[in-house]
């Protein structure tokens, strides 16, 4: 019996269409500082600035920009630490009709500097009262935001278009090289209106302790200021005072990875109920497991899964869920489009897959303008309409979803976490359930290194249960809960069991940098 091809919408899942009322999230800031000039945008440790404050010296660096030639359409690179005066200056940067290109001031010299020639940028904006060192030079003519004046009457009444360049981010790519990934107005208001929607219970705003130069960070930036909410600067993940302990009205939201999660767990166990009313989970897979072990302290507040490549801007499928009924699943799926967004789920030829693992493809607003420098977009751009969709760009993603019988998409790993070991083919995520699933561990993260004369093979890094001494090492139990579940071509080489998996900038697990805090 020949089984009939599936149908394209049966293949397709369309987020909700919605009309945007503005072209930039320029636009909506002005509308809160003309409605609320005097309520409060930003917090910094004693620093409190209104949507006032910030609005005058938005227009003092815009006016600056023009001084300086900064014409619409031109590269800011801004070393981004997070500080009012650098919110204010990619404020400003998007007022002059410009993009503003965040460098994370954390980047090894080398990278920093390829970053900058890349982006080619007119010059560079830093906040000389950051701590950290500024921009390597020589490179591009640098402005201190600290000497840029409140407020001054801009050269012209430029207003950014939804077509025009908001902002460009870099990524680090395949092949390890800096992407720049260009996103335009219209996907982060797109983006920016749908989180409005999304965090609809109230609360005070935001905190922002992620780095700038990741677009993570913009969820507790650009939608929370358009909504005329606070964003709240942190030091960083392990100010847990301010994250979970600050007094008064909850967070509107905090966005965080797993991973995130995970430090919070081992060094804090926080009440996250008694601090937002929203808790959104995106970058890695949320693991069920990882919630179960939060429990009741998770009772109060709204649960999203959050998921999205930078070159779908930030966030383009969602998933709200109750923690106190986890699905019997590995992992909380990560549910169906945003407004204006279309996803596809296809096999290599970009066929349509109705049932089983299949490619996830994301078309609408959200899809980004390609990469920087790259005239044809690159090979995981391609036209909508040969998915049967309208024409326009669709972004290949590379990861792999499942369609649940609820319509939800659940995410089962990269494609390219798929290997083949002595011709088994081995998905590294199925590896990492199986040591989660270990009582005594944690964390977990596997990695495919080139054995030499062996091939290809796998190591582990498994993180005990804090305080957990030699006798409990759960190194024998993953080793042998593996061998039960995986052929032996899959079992790790090695088992390293380290106190932590050590987090980069962008909030994910960086397992170059773990293994060489193993080596030190």
């Amino acid at each position: 019996m020949t089984r009939s091809a599936p149908t394209r919408g049966e293949a397709v899942l369309h987020g909700e269409r919605k009309a945007l009322a503005h072209e930039s999230v320029v636009d909506y800031i002005k509308d809160v500082v003309s409605t609320s000039p005097t309520a409060v945008a930003i917090r910094s440790g004693d620093t409190c600035w209104t949507f006032l404050d910030l609005w005058e010296r938005a227009e003092g660096v815009a006016a600056v920009l023009s001084d300086c030639g900064v014409t619409a359409g031109d590269r800011v690179a801004v070393w981004a630490d997070r500080t009012p005066g650098i919110l204010s200056a990619m404020l400003g940067v998007m007022l002059r009709c410009a993009a503003y290109v965040p460098v994370d001031p954390t980047y090894p010299s080398d990278r920093a500097r390829r970053i900058l020639d890349l982006a080619g940028p007119s010059l560079v904006i830093r906040d000389g009262g950051a701590a950290t060192e500024g921009p390597p030079q020589p490179g591009p003519p640098t402005l201190d935001v600290q000497e840029i004046p409140r407020w001054r009457t801009p050269a012209s009444d430029c207003a950014p278009r939804g077509d025009d360049i908001a902002y460009v981010i870099f990524t680090s790519g395949s092949t390890g090289r800096p992407k720049g990934v260009q996103i335009r107005h219209r996907s982060l208001v797109n983006y920016a209106r749908w989180c409005t929607s999304a965090g609809r219970t109230g609360g005070c705003g935001a905190p922002l302790f992620g780095s700038l130069g990741f677009d993570h960070s913009i969820t507790s930036l650009w939608p929370v200021l358009a909504q005329g909410l606070q964003v709240v600067v942190a030091e960083g993940v392990w100010d847990q005072k301010l994250l979970f302990g600050r007094p008064g009205d909850r967070y509107t939201f905090i966005k965080v990875t797993p991973s995130h999660l995970r430090f919070f767990e081992r060094y804090g166990a926080p009440d996250y109920g008694r601090s937002m009313r929203l808790l959104i989970c995106g970058g890695e897979m949320l693991d069920t497991a990882l919630l179960a072990r939060i429990g009741d302290r998770l009772h109060g507040a709204r649960m999203m899964n959050h998921y999205g490549p930078t070159e779908t801007t930030i966030g383009c499928v969602h998933h709200e869920f109750d923690p106190r009924r986890l699905p019997s699943l590995a992992a909380v799926p990560i549910g169906q489009p945003i407004w204006n967004t279309r996803a596809y789920l296809v096999d290599e030829d970009l066929g349509p897959v109705r049932s089983g693992p299949a490619e996830l493809v994301i078309a609408g607003s959200g899809v980004s303008a390609g990469y920087l420098g790259v005239a044809d977009r690159g090979e995981r751009f391609v036209d909508e309409a040969v998915l049967g969709g309208p024409p326009g760009a669709a972004y290949r993603t590379g990861d792999v979803v499942e369609l649940l019988a609820d319509r939800t998409l659940l995410y089962l790993g990269r494609a390219d976490d798929q290997v083949k070991l002595s011709g088994h083919r081995v998905e590294l995520g199925e590896l990492r359930h199986h040591a989660l699933a270990v009582p005594g561990v944690t964390d977990a993260a596997f990695e495919v290194l080139d054995g030499d004369d062996d091939g290809l093979v796998v190591e582990a890094f498994i993180v005990p249960v804090h305080g957990l001494g030699n006798e409990g090492s759960p190194a024998d139990a993953v080793r042998s809960a593996l061998a039960r579940a995986v052929p032996s071509a899959a079992l790790p080489r090695r088992v390293h069991v380290v106190p932590e998996l050590v987090l980069g900038p962008h909030g994910k697990v960086d397992l170059e940098a773990t293994r060489r805090r193993l080596d030190a």
